[in-house]
């Protein structure tokens, strides 16, 4: 009988680059986080969203702490997140370029506590921080739902290998 092997060899090389090839292989859907901050549209895209808990109702995403937009962003009294559709890969890119022209030509609505959310996304959130937590480079940023709005069904945005759309490098 033969010894089996070790699931995972000893000397594992976690380099930053081969950890971002491994956590890339897992599809995660596309979202807009946004508000008005001191009159201006300030806003990030992330890959990191996911829901958390129905009670409270709980969402959360991550952010670079290098991040610039969010010690603004997170300044705001509410903050919308809008989840993207397919064809919002555009979007996302602007979302995530040059800061003042994030939200060129781009059609938002505004809630009363500053919210902002893109009306055709596939379903819009008005939140609030519900707390903050350091994980390494990064924070996780618990988000406490208050009014949710849900009508398109189309396919979501999906970002996998570092890139917008499903893929598959080993074909």
């Amino acid at each position: 009988m033969t010894e089996p092997l070790p699931v995972f060899p000893t000397n594992q090389d976690l380099d930053p680059v081969r950890l971002r090839q491994a956590f890339g292989v897992f599809p995660s859907g596309v979202v807009a986080v946004a508000a008005c901050v001191d009159g201006d549209l300030v806003g990030l895209a992330a890959s990191s969203f996911t829901s958390v808990s129905l009670d409270p109702p709980l969402v959360s995403f991550s952010v670079a702490n290098a991040s610039k937009t969010w010690p603004a962003l997170r300044r705001a009294a509410h903050l919308g997140v809008t989840v993207l559709a397919a064809r919002h890969g555009g979007l996302a890119r602007q979302l995530a370029g040059p800061v003042e022209s994030r939200f060129d030509g781009v059609e938002f609505a505004l809630s009363d506590g500053g919210a902002v959310t893109l009306p055709d996304g596939l379903a819009q959130f008005d939140t609030t921080i519900y707390r903050e937590v350091e994980a390494g480079d990064h924070t996780i940023v618990l988000l406490q739902l208050h009014a949710v709005q849900h009508a398109d069904h189309s396919l979501p945005l999906v970002f996998h290998r570092s890139a917008f759309g499903l893929r598959d490098d080993d074909r």
